[in-house]
Protein backbone atom coordinates (compact mmCIF):
# COMPACT_ATOMS: atom_id res chain seq x y z
CA UNK A 1 0.00 0.00 0.00
CA UNK A 2 1.26 3.54 -1.03
CA UNK A 3 1.29 5.56 2.48
CA UNK A 4 -1.03 7.21 3.36
CA UNK A 5 0.17 10.26 5.98
CA UNK A 6 1.10 12.70 3.57
CA UNK A 7 -0.78 16.31 4.24
CA UNK A 8 -3.09 17.16 2.28
CA UNK A 9 -2.42 20.87 0.76
CA UNK A 10 -4.08 23.17 -0.76
CA UNK A 11 -1.96 22.75 -3.60
CA UNK A 12 -2.97 18.92 -3.32
CA UNK A 13 -6.54 19.54 -2.97
CA UNK A 14 -6.32 22.07 -6.29
CA UNK A 15 -4.70 19.02 -8.20
CA UNK A 16 -6.75 16.86 -6.99
CA UNK A 17 -9.33 18.72 -8.44
CA UNK A 18 -7.97 18.90 -12.15
CA UNK A 19 -9.43 16.03 -13.89
CA UNK A 20 -12.85 16.89 -12.85
CA UNK A 21 -12.68 20.06 -15.05
CA UNK A 22 -11.78 17.83 -18.25
CA UNK A 23 -14.51 16.33 -19.92
CA UNK A 24 -13.44 12.70 -20.73
CA UNK A 25 -12.37 10.58 -18.01
CA UNK A 26 -9.05 8.65 -17.91
CA UNK A 27 -10.17 5.40 -18.83
CA UNK A 28 -13.66 6.10 -20.74
CA UNK A 29 -15.91 3.53 -21.55
CA UNK A 30 -15.84 1.75 -24.97
CA UNK A 31 -17.57 3.33 -27.38
CA UNK A 32 -17.00 6.97 -26.62
CA UNK A 33 -16.59 9.47 -29.85
CA UNK A 34 -13.59 9.94 -31.16
CA UNK A 35 -12.08 13.40 -31.30
CA UNK A 36 -10.45 15.50 -33.85
CA UNK A 37 -7.07 14.71 -34.72
CA UNK A 38 -4.52 17.61 -32.98
CA UNK A 39 -1.36 15.86 -34.24
CA UNK A 40 0.88 17.34 -36.72
CA UNK A 41 3.00 14.34 -38.12
CA UNK A 42 5.42 16.35 -39.84
CA UNK A 43 6.71 17.05 -36.46
CA UNK A 44 10.39 15.67 -35.70
CA UNK A 45 10.17 12.91 -33.10
CA UNK A 46 12.83 10.99 -31.17
CA UNK A 47 14.92 7.96 -32.50
CA UNK A 48 12.87 6.35 -29.38
CA UNK A 49 9.58 7.50 -30.63
CA UNK A 50 10.81 6.67 -34.29
CA UNK A 51 10.55 2.96 -32.94
CA UNK A 52 7.22 2.62 -32.19
CA UNK A 53 6.54 1.62 -35.67
CA UNK A 54 9.04 -1.38 -35.41
CA UNK A 55 8.30 -4.74 -35.86
CA UNK A 56 10.40 -7.89 -35.82
CA UNK A 57 12.83 -8.89 -38.24
CA UNK A 58 10.16 -11.91 -38.54
CA UNK A 59 7.47 -9.32 -39.23
CA UNK A 60 4.04 -9.22 -37.03
CA UNK A 61 2.33 -5.82 -35.94
CA UNK A 62 4.55 -3.20 -34.42
CA UNK A 63 6.27 -4.75 -31.12
CA UNK A 64 6.00 -0.96 -28.76
CA UNK A 65 2.00 -1.15 -29.46
CA UNK A 66 1.46 -4.75 -29.28
CA UNK A 67 2.86 -4.66 -25.77
CA UNK A 68 0.78 -1.71 -24.95
CA UNK A 69 -2.43 -3.68 -26.48
CA UNK A 70 -1.24 -7.03 -24.45
CA UNK A 71 -1.09 -5.10 -21.03
CA UNK A 72 -4.38 -3.79 -21.42
CA UNK A 73 -2.79 0.43 -21.52
CA UNK A 74 -3.66 0.96 -25.39
CA UNK A 75 -7.42 3.24 -23.57
CA UNK A 76 -4.91 4.59 -21.33
CA UNK A 77 -3.27 6.06 -24.54
CA UNK A 78 -5.74 7.02 -26.65
CA UNK A 79 -7.80 8.75 -23.76
CA UNK A 80 -5.11 10.53 -23.22
CA UNK A 81 -4.72 11.46 -27.11
CA UNK A 82 -8.51 12.54 -26.77
CA UNK A 83 -8.20 14.68 -23.48
CA UNK A 84 -5.09 15.95 -24.66
CA UNK A 85 -7.36 17.80 -28.55
CA UNK A 86 -9.77 18.99 -26.25
CA UNK A 87 -7.38 21.31 -23.99
CA UNK A 88 -7.85 24.38 -24.00
CA UNK A 89 -5.03 26.18 -22.06
CA UNK A 90 -1.62 25.99 -21.03
CA UNK A 91 -2.40 25.55 -17.29
CA UNK A 92 -5.08 22.68 -18.09
CA UNK A 93 -2.39 20.89 -20.89
CA UNK A 94 0.00 21.51 -17.55
CA UNK A 95 -2.20 19.51 -15.24
CA UNK A 96 -3.77 16.91 -17.65
CA UNK A 97 0.19 16.01 -18.76
CA UNK A 98 1.21 15.63 -14.66
CA UNK A 99 -2.00 13.75 -13.81
CA UNK A 100 -1.69 11.58 -16.80
CA UNK A 101 2.05 11.09 -15.91
CA UNK A 102 1.37 9.98 -12.73
CA UNK A 103 -1.65 7.94 -13.93
CA UNK A 104 0.78 6.06 -16.13
CA UNK A 105 3.13 4.77 -13.32
CA UNK A 106 0.08 4.03 -10.39
CA UNK A 107 -1.37 1.91 -13.21
CA UNK A 108 1.65 0.12 -14.03
CA UNK A 109 2.85 -0.53 -10.33
CA UNK A 110 -0.64 -1.32 -9.62
CA UNK A 111 -0.99 -4.31 -12.60
CA UNK A 112 3.02 -5.16 -11.88
CA UNK A 113 1.47 -6.13 -7.70
CA UNK A 114 -1.42 -7.70 -8.95
CA UNK A 115 -4.35 -5.06 -7.97
CA UNK A 116 -5.24 -4.37 -11.20
CA UNK A 117 -5.58 -8.17 -13.07
CA UNK A 118 -8.32 -6.50 -15.27
CA UNK A 119 -5.64 -5.76 -17.61
CA UNK A 120 -4.48 -7.20 -20.46
CA UNK A 121 -3.47 -11.04 -20.75
CA UNK A 122 0.33 -10.04 -20.80
CA UNK A 123 2.59 -11.21 -17.40
CA UNK A 124 2.28 -8.48 -15.16
CA UNK A 125 6.26 -8.65 -14.20
CA UNK A 126 6.33 -7.46 -17.78
CA UNK A 127 8.08 -3.97 -17.67
CA UNK A 128 7.93 -3.12 -21.18
CA UNK A 129 4.18 -1.78 -21.64
CA UNK A 130 5.23 1.09 -19.29
CA UNK A 131 8.11 2.42 -21.53
CA UNK A 132 6.21 2.05 -24.73
CA UNK A 133 2.98 3.72 -23.60
CA UNK A 134 5.24 6.41 -22.23
CA UNK A 135 6.65 7.05 -25.70
CA UNK A 136 3.10 6.57 -27.27
CA UNK A 137 1.82 9.68 -24.54
CA UNK A 138 5.07 12.10 -25.41
CA UNK A 139 4.63 11.29 -28.94
CA UNK A 140 1.52 12.90 -28.89
CA UNK A 141 2.47 15.66 -26.99
CA UNK A 142 5.42 16.17 -28.94
CA UNK A 143 3.19 16.43 -32.05
CA UNK A 144 0.33 17.93 -30.35
CA UNK A 145 -1.46 20.99 -32.64
CA UNK A 146 -3.10 23.29 -29.87
CA UNK A 147 -5.78 25.54 -30.52
CA UNK A 148 -3.92 28.21 -27.95
CA UNK A 149 -0.40 30.10 -28.33
CA UNK A 150 1.88 27.52 -27.23
CA UNK A 151 5.91 28.26 -27.31
CA UNK A 152 8.72 25.36 -27.26
CA UNK A 153 9.52 26.54 -23.97
CA UNK A 154 6.45 26.02 -22.46
CA UNK A 155 5.49 22.76 -24.49
CA UNK A 156 8.68 21.13 -23.23
CA UNK A 157 7.67 21.70 -19.83
CA UNK A 158 4.24 20.19 -19.98
CA UNK A 159 6.64 17.43 -21.63
CA UNK A 160 8.41 17.19 -18.33
CA UNK A 161 5.85 17.34 -15.89
CA UNK A 162 4.60 14.39 -17.66
CA UNK A 163 7.60 12.38 -18.31
CA UNK A 164 8.47 12.52 -14.18
CA UNK A 165 4.98 11.61 -13.55
CA UNK A 166 5.61 8.49 -15.94
CA UNK A 167 8.38 7.51 -14.42
CA UNK A 168 7.61 7.70 -10.53
CA UNK A 169 9.37 10.74 -9.48
CA UNK A 170 6.27 12.73 -8.56
CA UNK A 171 5.79 9.73 -6.66
CA UNK A 172 7.98 9.38 -3.87
CA UNK A 173 6.49 10.04 -0.37
CA UNK A 174 8.13 8.67 2.88
CA UNK A 175 6.33 8.98 6.58
CA UNK A 176 7.65 10.88 9.15
CA UNK A 177 9.78 9.37 11.79
CA UNK A 178 11.84 6.49 12.91
CA UNK A 179 9.09 3.69 13.09
CA UNK A 180 9.89 2.58 9.35
CA UNK A 181 13.15 2.35 7.28
CA UNK A 182 12.86 4.09 4.26
CA UNK A 183 14.59 2.75 1.12
CA UNK A 184 14.94 4.86 -2.66
CA UNK A 185 15.69 2.55 -5.36
CA UNK A 186 15.74 3.14 -8.92
CA UNK A 187 15.71 1.41 -11.99
CA UNK A 188 16.18 1.30 -16.15
CA UNK A 189 14.12 1.70 -19.14
CA UNK A 190 14.63 -1.19 -21.59
CA UNK A 191 17.88 -0.70 -24.20
CA UNK A 192 20.01 -1.63 -26.75
CA UNK A 193 16.71 -1.79 -29.19
CA UNK A 194 17.32 -1.65 -32.59
CA UNK A 195 16.86 -4.67 -34.72
CA UNK A 196 15.73 -7.67 -33.27
CA UNK A 197 16.52 -5.62 -29.60
CA UNK A 198 13.01 -4.12 -30.27
CA UNK A 199 11.91 -6.61 -27.81
CA UNK A 200 14.00 -6.21 -25.23
CA UNK A 201 12.51 -5.60 -21.72
CA UNK A 202 15.07 -4.47 -18.30
CA UNK A 203 15.18 -6.49 -15.40
CA UNK A 204 15.50 -3.59 -13.35
CA UNK A 205 12.73 -1.74 -14.49
CA UNK A 206 10.23 -4.74 -13.40
CA UNK A 207 12.26 -4.59 -10.09
CA UNK A 208 10.82 -1.08 -9.51
CA UNK A 209 7.71 -2.08 -10.50
CA UNK A 210 7.42 -4.60 -8.08
CA UNK A 211 8.53 -2.55 -4.90
CA UNK A 212 7.01 0.63 -5.18
CA UNK A 213 5.32 1.34 -2.34
CA UNK A 214 5.93 -1.57 -0.95
CA UNK A 215 6.48 -2.80 2.81
CA UNK A 216 9.26 -5.06 3.54
CA UNK A 217 9.57 -6.88 6.81
CA UNK A 218 12.86 -7.18 7.37
CA UNK A 219 15.77 -8.21 10.04
CA UNK A 220 15.89 -5.12 11.63
CA UNK A 221 12.31 -3.98 10.96
CA UNK A 222 9.46 -2.92 8.97
CA UNK A 223 10.74 -0.84 5.72
CA UNK A 224 8.65 1.20 3.15
CA UNK A 225 10.47 1.60 -0.44
CA UNK A 226 9.59 3.88 -3.10
CA UNK A 227 11.18 3.69 -7.15
CA UNK A 228 11.36 5.24 -9.79
CA UNK A 229 12.57 4.55 -13.39
CA UNK A 230 15.68 6.19 -15.27
CA UNK A 231 15.52 6.83 -18.82
CA UNK A 232 18.79 5.36 -21.03
CA UNK A 233 19.49 9.17 -22.01
CA UNK A 234 22.55 10.72 -22.02
CA UNK A 235 20.96 13.89 -21.94
CA UNK A 236 18.19 13.09 -19.39
CA UNK A 237 21.00 12.73 -17.33
CA UNK A 238 22.58 16.04 -18.01
CA UNK A 239 19.52 18.23 -16.95
CA UNK A 240 19.90 16.23 -13.52
CA UNK A 241 17.22 13.98 -13.27
CA UNK A 242 18.93 11.83 -10.62
CA UNK A 243 19.86 14.31 -8.72
CA UNK A 244 15.68 15.58 -9.00
CA UNK A 245 15.15 12.22 -7.15
CA UNK A 246 17.64 11.15 -4.92
CA UNK A 247 18.72 14.96 -4.00
CA UNK A 248 15.56 16.15 -3.47
CA UNK A 249 14.43 12.67 -1.20
CA UNK A 250 18.33 13.27 0.36
CA UNK A 251 17.66 16.89 1.19
CA UNK A 252 14.41 16.39 3.52
CA UNK A 253 15.35 15.57 6.67
CA UNK A 254 12.24 14.48 8.04
CA UNK A 255 11.32 12.04 5.30
CA UNK A 256 15.12 10.84 4.12
CA UNK A 257 15.64 7.20 3.18
CA UNK A 258 17.54 5.23 5.28
CA UNK A 259 19.31 3.41 2.48
CA UNK A 260 19.53 4.12 -1.54
CA UNK A 261 20.08 1.49 -4.17
CA UNK A 262 20.20 2.24 -8.10
CA UNK A 263 19.62 -0.61 -9.97
CA UNK A 264 20.14 -1.80 -13.22
CA UNK A 265 20.99 -5.18 -15.70
CA UNK A 266 24.53 -6.10 -15.57
CA UNK A 267 26.40 -9.62 -16.85
CA UNK A 268 24.96 -12.91 -17.49
CA UNK A 269 23.96 -15.04 -14.60
CA UNK A 270 24.82 -13.36 -11.68
CA UNK A 271 24.39 -10.55 -9.45
CA UNK A 272 27.23 -7.72 -8.84
CA UNK A 273 26.95 -5.13 -5.58
CA UNK A 274 29.67 -2.72 -7.34
CA UNK A 275 32.12 -1.79 -5.01
CA UNK A 276 32.85 1.33 -7.05
CA UNK A 277 31.56 4.53 -9.35
CA UNK A 278 33.66 6.33 -11.69
CA UNK A 279 33.60 9.64 -12.86
CA UNK A 280 33.66 8.70 -16.65
CA UNK A 281 31.39 8.36 -19.40
CA UNK A 282 32.26 5.59 -22.27
CA UNK A 283 30.39 6.70 -25.04
CA UNK A 284 28.08 3.50 -25.43
CA UNK A 285 25.27 5.18 -27.50
CA UNK A 286 21.77 5.81 -25.46
CA UNK A 287 18.41 5.03 -26.65
CA UNK A 288 18.31 8.49 -29.09
CA UNK A 289 21.44 6.32 -30.26
CA UNK A 290 23.83 9.30 -28.91
CA UNK A 291 27.12 8.93 -28.10
CA UNK A 292 28.97 10.90 -25.08
CA UNK A 293 32.14 10.41 -23.56
CA UNK A 294 33.85 12.55 -20.98
CA UNK A 295 33.68 13.54 -17.20
CA UNK A 296 30.52 12.92 -15.90
CA UNK A 297 29.17 16.97 -15.64
CA UNK A 298 27.89 18.48 -12.35
CA UNK A 299 24.50 18.83 -11.95
CA UNK A 300 22.85 22.22 -11.59
CA UNK A 301 21.46 23.47 -8.22
CA UNK A 302 23.32 20.65 -6.22
CA UNK A 303 26.74 20.74 -3.91
CA UNK A 304 28.87 17.72 -5.81
CA UNK A 305 32.17 16.70 -4.64
CA UNK A 306 34.59 16.28 -7.73
CA UNK A 307 35.34 12.65 -6.79
CA UNK A 308 36.80 10.36 -9.49
CA UNK A 309 35.88 7.16 -7.27
CA UNK A 310 33.01 6.55 -4.80
CA UNK A 311 32.66 3.91 -2.79
CA UNK A 312 29.84 1.83 -1.94
CA UNK A 313 28.29 1.78 1.50
CA UNK A 314 26.08 -1.01 0.29
CA UNK A 315 26.09 -3.92 3.49
CA UNK A 316 27.48 -6.07 0.74
CA UNK A 317 28.52 -8.54 3.11
CA UNK A 318 24.82 -9.34 3.81
CA UNK A 319 23.72 -9.06 0.38
CA UNK A 320 26.54 -11.60 -1.05
CA UNK A 321 24.84 -14.31 1.68
CA UNK A 322 21.30 -13.43 0.66
CA UNK A 323 20.40 -16.14 -2.16
CA UNK A 324 18.07 -16.78 -4.71
CA UNK A 325 18.10 -18.38 -8.37
CA UNK A 326 21.49 -16.50 -9.23
CA UNK A 327 24.43 -16.33 -6.68
CA UNK A 328 25.70 -12.58 -5.46
CA UNK A 329 29.00 -10.85 -5.71
CA UNK A 330 30.67 -8.11 -5.09
CA UNK A 331 32.31 -6.80 -7.48
CA UNK A 332 35.78 -4.51 -6.55
CA UNK A 333 36.92 -3.81 -10.08
CA UNK A 334 37.81 -0.49 -11.37
CA UNK A 335 39.60 1.30 -13.81
CA UNK A 336 41.97 4.56 -14.48
CA UNK A 337 43.66 6.16 -17.71
CA UNK A 338 47.08 5.14 -17.88
CA UNK A 339 48.07 9.55 -17.46
CA UNK A 340 46.17 11.82 -15.35
CA UNK A 341 47.17 14.30 -17.61
CA UNK A 342 45.54 12.76 -20.64
CA UNK A 343 42.34 11.01 -19.59
CA UNK A 344 41.15 9.53 -22.51
CA UNK A 345 44.13 8.27 -24.28
CA UNK A 346 45.81 5.03 -23.98
CA UNK A 347 44.60 1.63 -22.41
CA UNK A 348 42.78 2.14 -19.36
CA UNK A 349 44.43 0.30 -16.28
CA UNK A 350 41.92 -2.06 -14.40
CA UNK A 351 42.83 -3.36 -10.81
CA UNK A 352 41.07 -4.51 -7.38
CA UNK A 353 42.64 -2.79 -4.68
CA UNK A 354 41.73 0.90 -4.48
CA UNK A 355 42.49 4.18 -6.49
CA UNK A 356 44.62 6.37 -5.78
CA UNK A 357 45.08 10.40 -5.15
CA UNK A 358 45.17 11.96 -8.73
CA UNK A 359 44.14 8.50 -10.72
CA UNK A 360 41.45 9.24 -13.19
CA UNK A 361 38.55 7.52 -13.68
CA UNK A 362 38.50 5.43 -16.83
CA UNK A 363 35.62 3.50 -15.16
CA UNK A 364 34.03 2.28 -11.94
CA UNK A 365 33.11 -1.62 -11.55
CA UNK A 366 29.72 -1.69 -13.25
CA UNK A 367 31.71 0.07 -16.68
CA UNK A 368 30.97 3.42 -17.68
CA UNK A 369 27.56 3.85 -18.87
CA UNK A 370 24.61 5.16 -17.35
CA UNK A 371 24.18 2.24 -14.81
CA UNK A 372 27.44 3.25 -13.35
CA UNK A 373 26.45 7.12 -13.85
CA UNK A 374 23.46 6.56 -11.86
CA UNK A 375 25.18 5.06 -8.68
CA UNK A 376 28.15 8.32 -9.47
CA UNK A 377 25.36 10.84 -9.27
CA UNK A 378 23.07 9.30 -6.57
CA UNK A 379 26.34 9.06 -4.28
CA UNK A 380 27.81 11.92 -5.36
CA UNK A 381 24.87 14.86 -4.71
CA UNK A 382 24.68 12.30 -0.74
CA UNK A 383 28.38 12.83 -0.32
CA UNK A 384 27.85 16.55 -1.42
CA UNK A 385 24.89 16.96 1.02
CA UNK A 386 27.24 15.42 3.90
CA UNK A 387 24.49 12.63 4.69
CA UNK A 388 26.25 8.99 5.90
CA UNK A 389 23.74 6.18 4.60
CA UNK A 390 24.11 3.03 3.17
CA UNK A 391 24.12 3.71 -0.94
CA UNK A 392 25.22 2.06 -3.85
CA UNK A 393 24.61 -0.45 -7.06
CA UNK A 394 22.97 -3.21 -7.23
CA UNK A 395 23.41 -5.14 -11.36
CA UNK A 396 20.93 -7.42 -12.16
CA UNK A 397 22.06 -11.09 -14.30
CA UNK A 398 20.97 -10.30 -17.72
CA UNK A 399 17.11 -10.60 -18.90
CA UNK A 400 17.45 -11.86 -22.54
CA UNK A 401 14.30 -12.06 -24.66
CA UNK A 402 11.98 -15.02 -25.74
CA UNK A 403 13.83 -17.74 -27.27
CA UNK A 404 11.89 -18.04 -30.79
CA UNK A 405 12.97 -14.42 -32.84
CA UNK A 406 9.63 -14.09 -34.11
CA UNK A 407 7.90 -14.19 -30.56
CA UNK A 408 7.92 -11.38 -28.20
CA UNK A 409 7.62 -13.22 -25.04
CA UNK A 410 7.27 -17.38 -23.72
CA UNK A 411 7.07 -18.90 -20.38
CA UNK A 412 11.13 -19.39 -19.96
CA UNK A 413 11.27 -15.30 -20.81
CA UNK A 414 8.79 -14.77 -18.45
CA UNK A 415 10.11 -17.11 -15.56
CA UNK A 416 13.87 -15.10 -16.17
CA UNK A 417 12.30 -12.08 -15.37
CA UNK A 418 10.07 -13.45 -12.26
CA UNK A 419 13.20 -15.10 -10.65
CA UNK A 420 15.61 -11.69 -10.51
CA UNK A 421 12.68 -9.37 -9.69
CA UNK A 422 11.85 -11.89 -6.72
CA UNK A 423 15.63 -11.82 -6.02
CA UNK A 424 15.92 -8.32 -6.37
CA UNK A 425 13.18 -7.82 -3.71
CA UNK A 426 14.85 -10.09 -1.58
CA UNK A 427 18.38 -8.25 -2.28
CA UNK A 428 16.43 -5.06 -0.51
CA UNK A 429 14.71 -6.40 1.73
CA UNK A 430 18.34 -7.89 2.97
CA UNK A 431 19.93 -4.63 2.54
CA UNK A 432 17.32 -2.65 4.51
CA UNK A 433 17.44 -4.92 7.75
CA UNK A 434 21.40 -4.07 7.74
CA UNK A 435 21.45 -0.70 7.18
CA UNK A 436 23.18 -0.13 10.77
CA UNK A 437 26.12 -2.37 9.45
CA UNK A 438 28.42 -0.40 7.51
CA UNK A 439 30.64 -1.32 4.88
CA UNK A 440 34.43 -2.35 5.60
CA UNK A 441 36.83 -3.42 3.32
CA UNK A 442 39.75 -4.98 5.50
CA UNK A 443 38.58 -8.48 4.33
CA UNK A 444 37.73 -7.99 1.47
CA UNK A 445 37.60 -10.90 -1.07
CA UNK A 446 39.49 -10.52 -4.10
CA UNK A 447 39.30 -12.52 -7.57
CA UNK A 448 41.78 -15.47 -8.43
CA UNK A 449 43.82 -13.47 -10.76
CA UNK A 450 44.49 -9.96 -12.79
CA UNK A 451 42.46 -11.43 -16.09
CA UNK A 452 39.27 -12.17 -13.63
CA UNK A 453 39.12 -8.43 -12.79
CA UNK A 454 39.67 -7.02 -16.31
CA UNK A 455 36.98 -9.50 -17.43
CA UNK A 456 34.73 -8.12 -14.30
CA UNK A 457 35.15 -4.74 -15.48
CA UNK A 458 34.98 -4.74 -19.18
CA UNK A 459 32.25 -7.57 -19.31
CA UNK A 460 28.57 -7.10 -20.48
CA UNK A 461 27.58 -4.06 -18.29
CA UNK A 462 25.55 -1.53 -19.77
CA UNK A 463 22.61 -0.17 -17.89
Amino acid sequence: MRNTLAVITPRRALKALVPLLIAVPLLAAPGVAQAKSCSDPAVQLTVEELRLTASLPAGGPAVGPELVRQAGFDRLVADFGRRLCATRSRWTAQHLAETAGNDLWRTAVDRAQGRRPDLGTLDRYDDRPLYWARLQMSKALRQWTPSFKLDPAARADIMTKFDLGARGLDDVRFPIGGKVKRVLMSGFDPFTLDGAGIRIGNPSGASALQLDGKLLQTADGPAIVQTVSFPVVWGYFDTGIVEKAFGTALADSRRRPDLIMTVSQGRPGRFDVERWAGAWRGGFPDNNNVSVVGQIPAAPGWPQPADQFIETTLPYQQMVGTTGAYPVQFNQSFCVWPDSTKPGTGTAVCRTDAPKPGEIAASGGGGNYLSNESMYRSNRVRVGLGIDLPGGHLHTPVLGTATAPGDITDDAFVARRKAIADQVVALVTTAAGATGTKATTNTLPQPADAATAVRDVLGTVLG
